[in-house]
Protein backbone atom coordinates (compact mmCIF):
# COMPACT_ATOMS: atom_id res chain seq x y z
CA UNK A 1 0.00 0.00 0.00
CA UNK A 2 1.05 3.62 -0.58
CA UNK A 3 0.13 6.93 1.27
CA UNK A 4 0.02 9.72 0.05
CA UNK A 5 0.82 12.43 2.72
CA UNK A 6 -0.20 16.39 2.15
CA UNK A 7 0.72 19.23 4.37
CA UNK A 8 -1.20 22.08 3.70
CA UNK A 9 0.54 24.12 6.09
CA UNK A 10 3.48 24.29 3.52
CA UNK A 11 1.91 23.05 0.69
CA UNK A 12 3.97 19.54 0.38
CA UNK A 13 2.85 16.08 -0.26
CA UNK A 14 4.70 13.04 -0.75
CA UNK A 15 3.97 9.20 -0.97
CA UNK A 16 5.37 6.54 1.10
CA UNK A 17 5.34 2.83 0.18
CA UNK A 18 4.46 0.16 3.08
CA UNK A 19 5.31 -3.04 2.79
CA UNK A 20 4.65 -3.89 6.16
CA UNK A 21 1.56 -6.17 6.64
CA UNK A 22 1.08 -5.62 10.30
CA UNK A 23 0.67 -1.57 9.02
CA UNK A 24 -1.61 -1.89 6.55
CA UNK A 25 -3.64 -4.47 9.48
CA UNK A 26 -3.80 -1.32 11.64
CA UNK A 27 -5.32 1.20 8.72
CA UNK A 28 -7.77 -1.38 7.81
CA UNK A 29 -11.87 -0.56 8.92
CA UNK A 30 -10.63 2.96 8.82
CA UNK A 31 -13.29 5.29 7.22
CA UNK A 32 -12.56 8.98 5.36
CA UNK A 33 -12.53 11.57 7.40
CA UNK A 34 -11.35 9.77 10.61
CA UNK A 35 -8.47 10.65 12.25
CA UNK A 36 -5.01 7.95 12.91
CA UNK A 37 -2.05 8.57 15.24
CA UNK A 38 1.04 8.64 12.86
CA UNK A 39 2.51 6.18 15.69
CA UNK A 40 0.33 3.36 13.39
CA UNK A 41 2.40 3.81 10.39
CA UNK A 42 6.34 4.01 12.71
CA UNK A 43 8.18 5.65 14.92
CA UNK A 44 9.30 8.15 12.87
CA UNK A 45 5.80 9.66 12.89
CA UNK A 46 4.93 9.69 16.37
CA UNK A 47 3.28 12.38 17.81
CA UNK A 48 1.75 12.92 14.25
CA UNK A 49 -2.11 12.77 14.08
CA UNK A 50 -3.42 12.03 10.14
CA UNK A 51 -6.77 12.38 8.47
CA UNK A 52 -7.88 10.32 5.90
CA UNK A 53 -9.01 11.90 2.79
CA UNK A 54 -9.49 9.64 0.16
CA UNK A 55 -7.96 6.63 -1.52
CA UNK A 56 -7.94 4.10 -4.46
CA UNK A 57 -8.14 0.70 -4.77
CA UNK A 58 -5.58 -1.63 -7.51
CA UNK A 59 -8.23 -1.47 -10.24
CA UNK A 60 -7.82 2.70 -9.52
CA UNK A 61 -11.27 3.04 -8.51
CA UNK A 62 -11.68 6.44 -6.08
CA UNK A 63 -12.89 6.04 -2.54
CA UNK A 64 -16.32 7.80 -2.30
CA UNK A 65 -17.80 9.27 1.37
CA UNK A 66 -20.78 8.31 2.66
CA UNK A 67 -20.76 4.62 1.07
CA UNK A 68 -20.24 2.14 4.40
CA UNK A 69 -18.85 -0.39 2.49
CA UNK A 70 -15.00 -1.91 2.09
CA UNK A 71 -15.49 -2.83 -1.01
CA UNK A 72 -16.59 -1.77 -4.70
CA UNK A 73 -20.43 -1.12 -5.61
CA UNK A 74 -22.32 0.37 -8.25
CA UNK A 75 -24.51 3.75 -7.83
CA UNK A 76 -26.43 5.96 -10.16
CA UNK A 77 -24.56 9.18 -10.26
CA UNK A 78 -24.40 12.59 -11.56
CA UNK A 79 -22.40 14.45 -13.66
CA UNK A 80 -19.76 16.07 -11.48
CA UNK A 81 -20.24 13.92 -8.39
CA UNK A 82 -16.70 12.04 -7.32
CA UNK A 83 -16.80 8.84 -9.98
CA UNK A 84 -18.51 10.41 -12.45
CA UNK A 85 -16.25 13.52 -14.58
CA UNK A 86 -18.88 16.47 -15.05
CA UNK A 87 -17.88 16.51 -19.10
CA UNK A 88 -19.07 13.31 -19.33
CA UNK A 89 -22.85 12.68 -20.22
CA UNK A 90 -25.77 15.57 -20.90
CA UNK A 91 -27.11 18.03 -18.56
CA UNK A 92 -29.17 16.25 -15.87
CA UNK A 93 -27.97 12.61 -16.87
CA UNK A 94 -27.49 10.10 -14.52
CA UNK A 95 -25.20 6.88 -14.97
CA UNK A 96 -24.08 3.47 -13.03
CA UNK A 97 -20.97 4.06 -11.92
CA UNK A 98 -18.47 1.42 -9.97
CA UNK A 99 -17.43 3.57 -7.15
CA UNK A 100 -15.36 2.09 -3.59
CA UNK A 101 -16.70 2.17 -0.18
CA UNK A 102 -15.28 4.60 2.15
CA UNK A 103 -13.98 2.03 4.66
CA UNK A 104 -10.31 1.37 4.06
CA UNK A 105 -9.46 -2.71 3.25
CA UNK A 106 -6.96 -4.61 2.41
CA UNK A 107 -7.84 -4.04 -1.72
CA UNK A 108 -7.23 -0.24 -1.24
CA UNK A 109 -3.58 0.77 -3.61
CA UNK A 110 -3.57 4.37 -2.58
CA UNK A 111 -4.16 6.30 0.78
CA UNK A 112 -4.71 10.03 0.95
CA UNK A 113 -3.81 11.46 4.27
CA UNK A 114 -3.70 15.02 5.60
CA UNK A 115 -1.45 16.31 8.19
CA UNK A 116 -3.76 17.09 11.41
CA UNK A 117 -1.26 17.54 14.12
CA UNK A 118 2.90 17.87 13.48
CA UNK A 119 5.04 15.60 15.60
CA UNK A 120 8.68 16.00 17.14
CA UNK A 121 10.15 15.06 14.36
CA UNK A 122 10.14 16.11 10.60
CA UNK A 123 8.96 14.19 7.91
CA UNK A 124 11.97 14.51 4.88
CA UNK A 125 10.10 16.66 1.91
CA UNK A 126 6.88 17.19 3.82
CA UNK A 127 7.54 19.26 6.79
CA UNK A 128 10.86 20.22 6.46
CA UNK A 129 10.49 22.27 3.24
CA UNK A 130 7.80 25.14 2.27
CA UNK A 131 6.45 25.12 -1.34
CA UNK A 132 5.10 28.71 -1.41
CA UNK A 133 1.79 28.87 -3.74
CA UNK A 134 2.77 29.74 -7.02
CA UNK A 135 -0.28 31.63 -8.38
CA UNK A 136 -2.65 33.60 -6.48
CA UNK A 137 -6.33 34.15 -6.56
CA UNK A 138 -7.82 36.20 -9.43
CA UNK A 139 -11.02 36.83 -8.49
CA UNK A 140 -11.47 40.39 -6.46
CA UNK A 141 -13.42 39.01 -4.01
CA UNK A 142 -10.57 36.21 -3.01
CA UNK A 143 -8.20 39.01 -2.92
CA UNK A 144 -10.23 40.20 -0.32
CA UNK A 145 -10.64 37.52 1.51
CA UNK A 146 -6.69 36.60 1.83
CA UNK A 147 -5.61 39.94 2.80
CA UNK A 148 -8.29 40.92 4.86
CA UNK A 149 -9.00 43.75 2.93
CA UNK A 150 -12.03 46.47 3.21
CA UNK A 151 -14.19 47.90 0.49
CA UNK A 152 -12.01 51.12 0.42
CA UNK A 153 -8.52 49.17 -0.31
CA UNK A 154 -7.24 48.87 -3.89
CA UNK A 155 -7.47 45.00 -5.02
CA UNK A 156 -4.91 46.11 -7.64
CA UNK A 157 -1.76 46.92 -5.78
CA UNK A 158 -2.67 43.41 -4.02
CA UNK A 159 -2.05 41.11 -6.37
CA UNK A 160 0.48 38.52 -6.32
CA UNK A 161 3.15 38.61 -9.24
CA UNK A 162 5.49 36.39 -10.19
CA UNK A 163 9.06 36.45 -12.33
CA UNK A 164 8.79 34.95 -15.56
CA UNK A 165 11.59 35.58 -17.76
CA UNK A 166 13.20 38.45 -16.08
CA UNK A 167 9.72 39.92 -15.92
CA UNK A 168 6.63 39.77 -13.02
CA UNK A 169 3.31 38.94 -14.72
CA UNK A 170 0.14 39.42 -12.59
CA UNK A 171 -3.62 37.73 -13.28
CA UNK A 172 -6.54 39.85 -14.71
CA UNK A 173 -8.20 40.29 -11.33
CA UNK A 174 -12.11 39.48 -12.05
CA UNK A 175 -14.61 40.67 -10.75
CA UNK A 176 -12.96 44.00 -10.45
CA UNK A 177 -15.28 47.03 -9.04
CA UNK A 178 -13.90 50.27 -10.66
CA UNK A 179 -15.40 53.43 -11.02
CA UNK A 180 -15.10 52.60 -14.75
CA UNK A 181 -17.90 49.30 -14.06
CA UNK A 182 -20.21 51.79 -11.54
CA UNK A 183 -20.56 54.15 -14.68
CA UNK A 184 -21.03 51.41 -16.81
CA UNK A 185 -23.64 49.96 -14.74
CA UNK A 186 -25.50 53.59 -14.23
CA UNK A 187 -25.64 53.73 -17.71
CA UNK A 188 -26.92 50.65 -18.06
CA UNK A 189 -29.59 50.95 -15.50
CA UNK A 190 -30.51 54.38 -16.86
CA UNK A 191 -30.95 52.72 -20.35
CA UNK A 192 -33.12 49.90 -19.16
CA UNK A 193 -35.44 52.98 -17.04
CA UNK A 194 -35.47 55.55 -20.03
CA UNK A 195 -36.62 51.97 -22.32
CA UNK A 196 -38.94 51.66 -19.94
CA UNK A 197 -40.16 54.72 -19.27
CA UNK A 198 -40.42 55.40 -23.19
CA UNK A 199 -41.95 51.99 -23.71
CA UNK A 200 -44.73 53.06 -20.79
CA UNK A 201 -45.55 56.85 -23.04
CA UNK A 202 -45.85 54.50 -25.82
CA UNK A 203 -48.57 52.44 -24.72
CA UNK A 204 -50.52 54.74 -23.25
CA UNK A 205 -50.32 56.95 -26.43
CA UNK A 206 -51.80 53.65 -28.17
CA UNK A 207 -54.27 53.43 -25.63
CA UNK A 208 -55.60 56.93 -26.16
CA UNK A 209 -55.51 56.33 -29.70
CA UNK A 210 -57.83 53.48 -29.66
CA UNK A 211 -59.90 54.86 -27.10
CA UNK A 212 -60.34 58.25 -29.24
CA UNK A 213 -61.54 55.29 -32.18
CA UNK A 214 -63.40 53.65 -30.52
CA UNK A 215 -65.84 56.54 -29.29
CA UNK A 216 -65.44 58.19 -33.23
CA UNK A 217 -66.87 54.79 -34.47
CA UNK A 218 -69.78 54.87 -31.21
CA UNK A 219 -70.35 58.34 -32.46
CA UNK A 220 -70.90 57.24 -35.89
CA UNK A 221 -72.97 54.73 -35.21
CA UNK A 222 -75.38 56.64 -32.95
CA UNK A 223 -75.39 59.54 -35.61
CA UNK A 224 -76.40 56.68 -38.05
CA UNK A 225 -79.16 55.36 -35.83
CA UNK A 226 -80.21 58.67 -35.46
CA UNK A 227 -80.69 59.12 -39.02
CA UNK A 228 -82.24 55.98 -39.92
CA UNK A 229 -84.94 56.71 -37.41
CA UNK A 230 -85.87 60.09 -38.66
CA UNK A 231 -86.02 59.03 -41.97
CA UNK A 232 -89.27 56.16 -41.16
CA UNK A 233 -90.70 58.78 -38.96
CA UNK A 234 -90.90 60.44 -42.33
CA UNK A 235 -92.13 57.79 -44.43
Amino acid sequence: MKINVAYPESGTQKTFEIDDDKVVQRLTDKRISQDFEGALLGDKYEGYIFRITGGSDKQGFPMKQGVLVNSRVKLLLERGSSGYQSWRGRNGERNRKSVRGCIVGSDISVLNCVVVKKGAETIEGVTDVQKPRRLGPKRASHIKQLFDLTSEDDVRKFVIRRDVKGHSKAPKIQRLVTPVTRQRRRRRLAAIKQRRESTKAAREQYYAVVQKRAQTAVQRARAKAARQSIAQQKK
